[in-house]
């Protein structure tokens, strides 16, 4: 009996879970006219082109499955992060409103595809994404379109190539890019001349160039050279505004024919003026002067503005925080240029954070008695302050003269390891050394 009773007590209760299940199902189910559709969040998109991208039509019956849909179609595109909406009923019908959190975006670069020019392959996949302007999420439907469309017309051209994309460093400036490349041509560079000719006077430059030449095509290639080697001999003349490249190809012959494989490529360089030192105005330093910050510049005003030597400043001056502790110090420069009378100026604000004191030292892969001398040699004491510099010098002792440190012991290794570990909140820094 007492088992019957059981039975007899759950069949209510499975009715009564299958009714609210069904119950469930029909609200879900449940459809209206969509009356109005919002976006809210979008900063790179508009309102506009969010609503468009959720494909849904205004008039037509929308259940709740439908509005989360679009939802998922937003976030399959690549270009958002999060998507969430809320609905309500008004005036026999609904209305939605889908607040969103874009990923970021990347400038595509197009590295070795020398058959079409950037604004062909832009063209082409703007033929299949309308909103493409110039610019793509790291991954999603949106790349993949782009990735179909520049394909297609590589294959409509009988090149039988394989299109990969990947975000990396930009290769002519700051930040990232996404990088569209091909796998599948063999081509390399002829040559590679400048509009300046006075480039070639460069010693260095000729060695680079002889280098390059022969090597696999590559925009990416070229740019890095014009960034590293190239734009710091304008730099240090004062040609802090000189514009380098884009590359460009030049083929003759006819355009018909099949692409050689060798590519001669043609960087165009326009130096500008040279711009001379009218000064820095800084701010939010407290710990160095303004005449220590000045002289870690070393220009005075009217010195020909050497590029080099302004940005080797920055990285200065951190050093000399460093050395004081302060090891999360920054230094936020923002050039303002007269271009009448071709001077450059600086208003640097600097955050000098706090000053940490050494924790702990923790070494790995020594013996006892090596453990011991290094202990013993390392520059800074527990609850110092920690002498960022002292203890690069240190780093380099190890690496070149680990005599100095560890004296006659027999001691073999090949690398070491190392890491700086801050605790803002105790204001200390804990350092790892690991020797391998």
């Amino acid at each position: 009996m007492r088992l019957a009773y059981r039975a007899w007590f759950a069949l209510p209760l499975a009715l009564l879970l299958h009714s609210h299940a069904v119950a469930q199902t029909e609200a879900a189910s449940a459809s209206a006219p969509l009356r109005q559709i919002r976006a809210e969040g979008e900063k790179h998109l508009t309102e506009e082109q969010v609503v468009a991208l959720a494909q849904l039509q205004i008039g037509a019956q929308v259940a709740r499955s439908d509005l989360q849909a679009a939802a998922d179609r937003l976030v399959a595109t690549g270009l958002f992060a999060k998507v969430t909406y809320n609905y309500s009923t008004e005036s026999g019908g609904v209305a939605v409103t889908y607040t969103v959190a874009e990923n970021p975006l990347y400038p595509v670069y197009f590295d070795n595809i020398p058959w079409f020019a950037d604004s062909e392959l832009s063209d082409a996949i703007r033929k299949r994404v309308p909103i493409y302007d110039g610019s793509l999420p790291a991954a999603g439907a949106m790349v993949d379109e782009a990735t179909a469309a520049v394909s297609e017309l590589l294959g409509s051209h009988g090149l039988q190539v394989t299109l990969q994309h990947q975000v990396l460093g930009n290769p002519a400036g700051e930040g990232e890019v996404q990088e569209f490349r091909i796998q599948g041509a063999s081509l390399r560079i002829a040559k590679l001349e400048f509009s300046d000719p006075a480039l070639l006077e460069n010693k260095a430059i000729r060695i680079r160039l002889s280098e390059l030449q022969g090597k696999e095509f590559s925009r990416a290639t070229i740019d890095l050279f014009l960034a590293e080697d190239v734009r710091p001999i304008y730099w240090q003349q004062g040609f802090l505004r000189a514009k380098l490249g884009p590359s460009q190809i030049r083929l003759s012959g006819n355009p018909n024919q099949k692409l050689p494989e060798e590519i001669p490529v043609y960087v165009p360089i326009a130096p500008g003026p040279v711009y001379h030192w009218q000064g820095a105005l800084w701010s939010g330093n407290s710990l160095l002067s303004t005449i220590t910050l000045d002289g870690l510049v070393g220009l005075r005003p009217g010195d020909v503005a050497n590029g080099m030597q302004i940005e080797g400043a920055w990285d200065r001056i951190r050093e000399q925080y460093g050395r004081m502790g302060h090891l999360d110090a920054r230094v936020e420069p923002v050039a303002k240029y007269d271009d009448q009378a071709h001077t450059v100026s600086y208003a640097v604000a600097i955050d000098e954070g706090p000053s940490y004191k050494l924790g702990k030292l923790i070494l790995t892969g020594l013996s006892p008695n090596a453990e011991k001398r290094l202990r013993e040699a390392f520059p800074v004491a527990p609850g110092e302050v920690f002498d960022k510099g002292k203890y690069e010098d240190l780093l380099t002792r190890l690496e070149t003269h680990k005599e100095r440190v560890f004296g006659d012991l027999p001691l073999h290794y090949e690398t070491v390891g190392h890491w700086l570990q801050t605790d803002a909140a105790n204001a200390t820094v804990d350092v790892l050394l690991d020797f391998k």
